[in-house]
């Protein structure tokens, strides 16, 4: 279910600068929700998007290994 909020413009440019690429507000509020308070982690930039796509890059590819070690054992 999708919910109507309001918030101040900063806090928008906040959420804004977290946002991943392809990623939803909600996905960032989500995210650095678990982290920890928002407030202490928005717009603080943790990765830039070139280490950010080569982290997905990795992750895909150890993903695929996996699955693949996975249907050789079946």
């Amino acid at each position: 279910m999708a919910r109507t909020i309001v918030i101040s413009d900063d806090v928008y440019e906040l959420l804004k600068r977290s946002k991943l690429p392809n990623e939803s507000f909600s996905s960032v509020i989500r995210r650095n929700l678990r982290k920890g308070k928002l407030s202490e982690i928005a717009g603080s930039h943790t990765l830039s998007t070139s280490d950010w796509k080569k982290a997905k890059r990795l992750l895909q590819e150890s993903e695929t290994r996996t699955v693949e070690k996975m249907t050789e054992r079946l």
